[in-house]
């Protein structure tokens, strides 16, 4: 073995002078005395920078980050080093946020579309230009998104988008009800319901939609076919949908509020605001609580888990006559008779951020997804920008119609804004009101039939129960640390009974049946009887309650099926 290495040696040795074996330079001998010169630079190896095209991944600028931050994190050190394990699991989630945040900073290069808007030339303002000569300027594909629709007999109408915004539903008060495809114009279904229209709404899919009729609500499919009667929602003036809860709310004139589960056809709960007629109601995006304008001017905020509001705010002095919330649940808008526009947070409820003086009172108040506010007067209808900072001091556009403006709705992944009338429905072209990029997997306006049936059935098994709506989103994460300490103070002391203290004091009787020994035996007998029936309650008490321990127990224990969210819970 020793030769063979030697060997080696040898061979890598071969064709080098014996003083290059160690990082000499040169060697030699001087009166007897061998001087040697080393190669400092391969003693200690210097690397020279990269020379790589690509040195590495690029990085990322700040202000991505920032957007798509997920806010602040947990400071690991200051929980200490008592808790390693939880340390370490708090560090691991950090780091999959910050990566999470990284990609999707990242990934916004593959966002390819952006938003639009209108720059007017000098000395002139965006206000002026029409939507004649939007049309002009644009391509046609764009230009045929703006239309009219003149009906003329059975207005006002009332009209709504479907979260992808490709379709369209419009009601009319004297009975009128279509849908539509407005893309391509494709009319899906028209009847007249022979009474009146006092709202509509889109269900989960465009493919089911609801009417508020002068009666009852009722619930038709895209064929105008009737599916379905509810006669629990009577004389509805306001509906909304929560997408993500599959529940249908309704307002009526008496001042009730209702919700009804879609998917079981159950209604939930439903009970009086005691705040008179309820018309101007629209939904918070980010937490599904349904806002409510009152006609004292105060805005109250209602879930279907307390017959209480959860919030209520005086906004003006006045009836409110219009309300509306920004898709990211941050802004407010409410519109009074005071004729006063104010932008609340949200979030922040006792604060007003902005009020603006508008010149006649706004009947319709509607936010974009990006940002823009649209303000309905009469027959005129003004969008301004940046309401929210306080630079809406000029309208963004501004558009006059023929008849006096019922509703209107921006839609949605389109710089579009709607509006019906009393005598129709007009399809307004608002450059930069829309998102441009949308997620296919959120809401996908061109997708496909077996797509929307299997959206369909993703959306049932990840439907949220009404009991998780509250104020505040983030509580639901959170441990309701009295509850849990009273309930475990319960446990304990079911487990560890005491004998309670009784202090007696026996009367006096007559002489000869009073004395200390015979006073001593009375108040013993009474004592031991109280503790008995003490004991007796409490023993009977704890065995119940193990047994539902162990019920409970055996129930957790079955195995938990996908669909058993939809069956009926227990009454107890």
């Amino acid at each position: 073995m020793a030769s063979a290495v030697t060997e080696k040696k040898k061979k890598r040795m071969r064709g080098k002078k014996p003083w290059q074996k160690r990082n000499i330079l040169q060697s030699e001998v001087k009166d007897g005395v061998r001087i040697t010169e080393y190669n400092s630079i391969s003693l200690r190896e210097i690397k020279k920078p990269s020379t790589h095209i690509y040195p590495g991944r690029k990085v990322i600028d700040p202000k991505l980050l920032q957007k798509y931050s997920k806010g602040e994190g947990v400071e690991v050190k200051s929980i200490g080093y008592k808790n390693k394990y939880l340390a370490h699991k708090l560090k691991e989630k950090e780091k999959a946020f910050q990566e999470a945040e990284a990609a999707a900073a990242r990934a916004e290069i593959l966002l390819t579309e952006t938003s639009g808007q209108l720059l007017a030339e000098d000395d002139s303002y965006t206000s002026h230009i029409t939507q004649r000569d939007i049309r002009d300027a644009v391509d046609i594909t764009s230009a045929a998104k703006s239309f009219d629709l003149n009906l003329n007999q059975f207005g006002p109408y009332k009209m709504r988008f479907t979260r992808n915004g490709r379709h369209l539903v419009l009601g009319g008060r004297k009975g009128h009800l279509a849908a539509m495809d407005w893309v391509t114009k494709k009319l899906h279904c028209e009847i007249n319901v022979m009474e009146s229209l006092h709202d509509v709404c889109w269900l989960h899919t465009e493919t089911m939609m609801a009417a508020a009729q002068k009666q009852w609500v009722y619930i038709y499919d895209n064929q105008g076919i009737e599916l379905h009667c509810l006669k629990r929602m009577d004389r509805v003036l306001k509906l909304e949908f929560l997408p993500y809860h599959f529940l249908l709310c309704a307002a009526n004139e008496t001042g009730y509020l209702t919700w009804l589960d879609i998917t079981l056809g159950k209604e939930v709960i439903r009970f009086p605001t005691l705040k008179g007629r309820l018309e101007i109601v629209c939904q918070n995006p980010y937490n599904a609580v349904l806002c409510c304008g009152h006609s004292n001017g105060t805005v109250s905020m209602w879930t279907p888990n307390s017959r209480e509001p959860v919030a209520s705010i005086l906004c003006h002095p006045h009836p409110i006559k219009a309300i509306d919330i920004d898709p990211t649940g941050r802004y407010m808008a409410t519109a009074g008779l005071d004729r006063v526009l104010k932008i609340w947070d949200a979030r922040n409820l006792g604060e007003c951020l902005q009020s603006y003086s508008v010149g006649s009172g706004a009947s319709s108040v509607k936010f974009s997804q990006k940002g823009l506010l649209a303000l309905a007067m009469g027959n005129v209808v003004e969008v301004y920008r940046n309401v929210t900072n306080g630079g809406a001091s000029e309208p963004y556009m501004r558009h006059k119609s023929g008849s006096t403006i019922r509703d209107m709705q921006f839609c949605p992944y389109e710089d579009i804004l709607g509006i019906s009338t009393y005598h129709g429905y007009s399809s307004l072209i608002i450059p930069g009101a829309g998102e441009p990029n949308f997620d296919a997997l959120e809401a996908n306006p061109y997708i496909s039939l077996s797509a929307r049936k299997e959206s369909e059935v993703k959306a049932l098994l990840s439907k949220v129960p009404a009991e998780l709506i509250t104020l505040d989103p983030h509580s639901i994460s959170q441990v309701d640390t009295p509850r849990l300490q009273e309930k475990l103070d319960a446990k304990i002391s079911l487990l560890h009974i005491r004998k309670p203290k009784i202090d007696f004091t026996p009367r006096y009787r007559m002489k000869g049946k009073s004395g200390s020994a015979q006073k001593f035996k009375r108040k013993q007998k009474v004592k031991e009887d109280k503790q008995r029936e003490f004991l007796q309650a409490a023993i009977l008490q704890r065995d119940q309650f193990m047994e539902e321990d162990k019920k409970n127990k055996k129930e957790k224990s079955k195995p938990v099926e996908i669909l058993d969210r939809f069956k009926p819970k227990k009454k107890s």
